[in-house]
């Protein structure tokens, strides 16, 4: 009751005309940032909610990688743990754990993320769930959460994502209702993905050379950025085991880089690959494991414990961060040219005041109509590789991709406000959520002076 009544305090603040007598008066003015878009700030909040920190694993190959040999509940232990002595949070403080999560069984997964939250040193009285919207779950799962804080539920919070490809495969289990035979979008939802990949190819001109291409500039940057150390900041190494497939022994390791990566790819060697389902097919991500999470709260939460805002995940009665869409599932992949435009909108702004997007490559035909569809310029597009090269854990690509967008901000400054995480989704879906970068606002971003609000009428002086 105490939280509610302090919360209605706060929104009657928001309402209350200022007075000649009280604090330096501001009004809103459109973005600073030179934008043309309606996106407008008066100033920072204390009930934003932001992040201040986000984590992933390494990405490695499923069945041959780093985390061939690890539980899957280990490896979203280790992202949680690095939450907690990173920041040095009270773990006891969280409200939630929110964790997307694709291929394994709903229960047991559920439970998994549970341990998962035990081995990272949670208490019994932080709850855990799970959300499954495909490959949007990791984003997902941030938006539930960051809903969840601005809704008041709770101050402090974790938006997760795990995968383990290796553990789980895809696959249906049980027979299929003949009714679909009725439906024909029914029946697209059981096509396999590549099917769906080959349909956008087809239908929207994707050609084969053009798909190896962005492979190719997928594998490059990605092996820059590595190179460069660009990662480091955002992946926790996970100490595991790897047991040998001929002899049984196993060898204890650390991992700490993306092991799905290949700098010498060219448009060659890919020239020479047999297409899986059709002649000319298009290329496609890695099945992969890995984890991701971010940690999120209030933004006056996070100033009174001194920790650092990385991101803000914009909400208010008029403007929302995250958006999920709809689409034929018969070409699923295109997604992202449709939730990226709508979460642009509900953000209020324009595509023109994104500075970096971190679009899923699940597929080459897909992630090069999104881009060609929506006319974006290249250098600001997954500008450290993407899931060509790093690979794709269905559950975690999204908090993996919040974890990479926010530290090539952080590392780009002023020059880099705004910033936008997409993926298409199976079935026929896309997501996309836009963040802002933590030290783009202060008290007085984005808000000009005035003289006064004058409230009286001209016969009242």
């Amino acid at each position: 009751m105490e939280k509610a009544i302090n919360r209605q305090r706060v929104l009657l603040q928001h309402l209350q005309p200022s007075t000649a007598a009280s604090a330096p008066l501001i009004s809103a003015s459109a973005c600073a940032a030179g934008d043309s878009a309606a996106y407008q700030r008066t100033s920072c909040f204390g009930d934003d909610v932001v992040i201040v920190a986000a984590y992933r694993t390494a990405i490695c190959k499923s069945k041959r990688g780093g985390f061939k040999d690890t539980y899957p509940e280990e490896l979203l232990s280790a992202v949680l743990k690095a939450l907690l002595d990173k920041t040095k949070l009270n773990p006891n403080e969280v409200g939630d754990i929110v964790v997307g999560s694709v291929l394994a069984p709903g229960s047991q997964r559920a439970t998994e993320c549970r341990m998962a939250a035990f081995y990272a040193g949670f208490p019994e009285t932080v709850p855990v769930r799970t959300v499954n919207r495909q490959c949007s779950s990791g984003l997902q799962a941030v938006a539930d959460v960051a809903a969840a804080i601005k809704a008041g539920f709770y101050d402090i919070g974790i938006g997760a994502g795990l995968e383990s490809m290796t553990a789980n495969a895809m696959a249906w289990d049980g027979s299929v209702n003949p009714k679909l035979n009725e439906f024909k979008q029914a029946q697209d939802c059981l096509l396999p993905m590549g099917i769906t990949s080959e349909n956008v190819a087809q239908r929207y001109g994707v050609t084969r050379i053009e798909q190896d291409q962005a492979a190719v500039e997928s594998h490059k940057k990605a092996a820059a950025a590595t190179a460069a150390g660009k990662f480091r900041e955002e992946i926790v190494p996970v100490t595991t085991k790897i047991v040998d497939p001929k002899t049984g022994e196993e060898k204890q390791v650390t991992i700490s880089v993306d092991d799905g990566i290949r700098p010498e790819t060219s448009l060659s060697t890919l020239a020479k690959l047999k297409p899986v389902f059709k002649k000319d097919g298009s290329n496609s991500s890695q099945v992969s494991d890995g984890a991701g999470a971010v940690l999120l709260m209030r933004r006056d939460v996070a100033m009174q414990r001194g920790l650092p805002i990385i991101g803000v995940f914009r909400l208010s009665f008029v403007y929302s961060s995250f958006v999920a869409v709809g689409v034929d599932p018969a070409v699923m992949g295109i997604g992202p040219a449709v939730a990226i435009p709508a979460a642009v909108k509900s953000a209020g702004l324009q595509i023109e005041d994104i500075d970096l997007f971190e679009i899923n490559e699940a597929f080459a035909s897909q992630y090069t109509y999104c881009c060609k569809k929506l006319e974006l310029d290249p250098t600001k597009v997954n500008v450290n590789g993407g899931a060509l090269a790093l690979g794709h854990p269905l559950g975690a690509t999204g908090a993996r991709c919040v974890s990479t967008l926010l530290n090539e901000m952080k590392r780009r400054g002023k020059d880099c406000r705004f910033g936008i995480v997409s993926m298409c989704i199976g079935s026929g879906m896309g997501a996309a959520a836009v963040f802002e970068r933590g030290d783009a606002v202060d008290e007085l971003t984005n808000a000009k002076r005035i003289q006064s609000h004058n409230l009286l009428s001209k016969d009242a002086k």
